[in-house]
Order: C-alpha cells, then structure tokens, then sequence
C-alpha cells in the first residue's frame, strides 16, 4: 500500500474539514519516533498535540491495557462501578493544586471536560455567564467554540453560539497586551457587558495551546483570582494541555501561589487513550444533580488503566524534571540561532512547553510564511512540527517526555537545518 493511493482514497471517504497535516499514514510508532506505510521514519515533536507525553507505547501502559483487557472494557461507570477510577480520582484528588478538599469526575475528551466544568460552575453558582480569553482552545463543541477565542478555522460557519460567554485580551507582550491591559478589560466586562453577580465562571489556560504557547503572568493569574474572590466567580483553569509535566510540573498551576476551583484535564492524562476529568472543589464538584454529569465511555476502564500507568511513569523516570532539562536544552539551541534567524522573535515557554514565534525581521508583523516555510523543511527532514497562534506564526515543540536524548539532539539539528534553510529560501 502507498501514502498516494490512502490519499486519495481519504479525500473521496472523509470531508474535508476534519483537517489533515501529514499526506503520509502511520504504519507503528515506538517512543518519540513514528514510521509511515512506506518504511519512512519520522521524529514526532507533535506527540499527537501533547497527548503522548509518555512516548508512543510505553512497555508500562501497553501492559496495562492488556492487564485490564483480559478484565473486561467496559460496563459503564455509571451503571456497574469499578475500583480503578475510584483509585484514580483519589490519585488526582491529592495531586491538583488547591488547599481544600477536592473531588473528581471522569469523561472522555478535552472538550467534554471544558463542558462539565461550566455546568458544574453553572450549578454551585446558579449564574449562567462565562468569561474566556483571545487565543484560548477550549474545544469543538459549540460551548467549546463558543469560550474558544479564535475564528478560523475554529467558528467559521458553525454558528450561532451559546449565549453568555464574553472574551477579553490575554497578556501578549509580543504584541503589546500587558497583564494591566487583561485585568482591565475583564473588570470593564463587569461594568459594560454583564453584573458580576451573573458570571459563573471565569476560564483560563496557565499557558494557551493553540493560541500560541502564551504563559500566563503570575501577576494575572493573582489578579483573576482576587477578581473571583471578590465577586463570588469560580476560577477555571483549562489544563488539557498543559498539565501531566508538560510545564515542568504535574499541573501548570502548580507554578503559581494561587489555585483554581476547578482543573480541567486530558490528553496526556492517558498516555494516547481518551480519558479527561475535572477535579475541583468538592462543595461546586456535588453541586450536580446525580445523573447531571457523566456520560456512556466516560472513565473508559482500559484508558483508566493507561492512567494509572501514566502518573508512575511521570513519578518513577522523573519527567517532570526531565521536561525541565529538554526544554532548556531546546530553547538554549534556539537562542543561539537568533543571529542566524531574524525573523525568530520570541522563544517561550515553560518546562518543554516551547514555542519560537516569527515576525518579519524589525516588525511586529506576524510572519505565518516562515513559519509554515520552516515546518515544511523540517518535515522532509523527518521531523514533525506544529504550527499554532491566532494568527499562525508560532511552532510549538511537544516532542514526548520520554524522547532518547540521541534522538532529540538529531531532531535538534533537523530543527535547526529547517530554520537556516528558510531564511536561505527567502535570500
């Protein structure tokens, strides 16, 4: 079977809006490396979008989905209850940030996650209103679109959305939004759009994924919070990226001296099996009636499982420590090439949560071509990169964990092959 002969066949069975970047098929993958149909290796800095943390079949998980295989996959939680995701819930119970008792529920993707949170905002509160940020991804549902702060390709044409949901700046020094900026325009929400006695919830990414690897200030984060206390508002904070040592630290919010009421979390959460949840403060957790949340595969037992296998992985190879020194290791290699790469403007990012942003040389210009110039080199290199920010000139680097140090040097010098080539490309 050839990439050319799947291609076509995919164009004429599936629509074209499920997006697709690679014209190639996965055929196996091992760690951070990847394998087409046609033997062509591949080094995977996208970690299918920071899900596989963990490195594409660790021995640790694919034992424990085989274990749990021969148990059985699936019952429905809700129906006929099982151990592991009461275990896991207390795991994650005594692991999120926050000082006060805490329950967890389990669903299935990111965007599930994000749902139940606002309902469960909506229900502890009994106010309708949300407020979210430029550049956040919060999902592909239409509560999801509708807090997501980027149109294309996200909202085109799916509207109307739900009501209630109200967007400010984030922080963006590259382009001139400071934290004062933020604050200041959520208390002008409160003051022009709706009281904040109707707001339930106020939701927020410690570092924007897809808006393009923005971390979020301390002082902005202490400036939501004081907002939150003052008007009864719960704080959620969006870590379906950002959370499982991705940054550094299990949870993103662990870097910052205050908590939120409710964490939303996923992809890496299972190491490649769809699992999320939100954990949060047990009284807004009950708030629910039963039966209010849940959902058929919601806490899937084989991704429970894979879960379980996860946070020992991350706890006994030390990854979040790991992260740290492959993210320093990247950004180290970047800033060296600045000389070499006038148009890389901004090198970001905690842990190994990196993203190089590229403007036109001695501008504020966004330069989107460069950066789809540099991730189409790479890829005939061997290298997998994505592309993210508003406005589609930031690569974000989300290369597993777990990456073989040979490898990730090898993938660094790609990088950096890529980054020359396109500044020939455009002398």
């Amino acid at each position: 079977m050839k990439n050319s002969d799947l291609q076509a066949r995919k164009n004429a069975a599936t629509p074209r809006g499920v997006g697709v970047m690679c014209d190639f098929y996965a055929a196996r993958a091992e760690n951070a490396e990847l394998w087409d149909i046609e033997g062509r290796r591949f080094i995977d800095f996208a970690a299918g979008i920071a899900v596989v943390n963990t490195g594409h079949r660790h021995p640790r998980i694919v034992a424990a989905i085989r274990d749990q295989l021969d148990r059985f996959t699936h019952t429905a939680y809700q129906i006929v209850p099982y151990a592991s995701y009461v275990e896991l819930a207390e795991k994650i119970n005594a692991r999120a940030p926050g000082a006060y008792p805490k329950k967890t529920a389990f669903f299935t993707t990111g965007a599930e996650a994000v749902e139940n949170a606002v309902k469960i905002a909506r229900a502890a509160t009994g106010r309708p209103g949300v407020i979210a940020f430029s550049g956040g991804f919060h999902g592909r549902t239409l509560m999801g679109m509708a807090l997501t702060g980027k149109v294309a390709p996200y909202k085109i044409g799916f509207g109307p959305f739900p009501s209630d949901v109200y967007h400010a700046p984030f922080p963006n020094p590259v382009h001139g939004v400071s934290t004062a900026d933020s604050l200041r325009a959520v208390e002008t929400l409160l003051k022009a759009d709706i009281e904040p006695s109707r707001v339930a919830a106020i939701i927020f990414e410690p570092v924007q994924g897809e808006g393009g690897f923005y971390v979020a200030p301390p002082e902005f984060v202490r400036g939501l919070r004081r907002i939150c206390d003052e008007h009864g508002i719960l704080l959620i904070a969006d870590e379906v990226q950002t959370g499982f040592a991705r940054t550094g630290k299990l949870f993103a919010m662990e870097h910052y001296d205050v908590a939120a009421d409710l964490t939303t979390m996923a992809k890496s959460l299972a190491g490649g099996m769809p699992l999320s949840g939100v954990v949060g403060r047990a009284d807004a957790m009950d708030a629910a009636a039963p039966g209010g949340l849940g959902g058929t595969y919601a806490g899937n037992p084989l991704a429970l499982a894979s879960a379980h296998a996860v946070l020992d992985i991350i706890d006994e190879e030390g990854l979040c420590q790991r992260a740290t020194q492959l993210g320093d290791t990247l950004k180290a290699r970047l800033e060296a090439l600045r000389p070499d790469v006038p148009q890389l403007a901004d090198i970001r990012g905690p842990g190994a949560m990196i993203a190089a942003e590229f403007l036109q040389p001695g501008t504020r210009t966004p330069d989107a071509a460069f950066a789809k110039r540099v991730q189409a080199r790479a890829l005939e290199h061997g290298l997998l990169l994505l592309i993210c920010g508003t406005y589609g000139n930031v690569i974000r680097f989300l290369f597993p964990l777990t990456i073989e140090l040979p490898v990730f040097e090898e993938a660094l010098g790609l990088l950096e092959e890529a980054l020359k080539e396109s500044v020939g490309a455009i002398a």
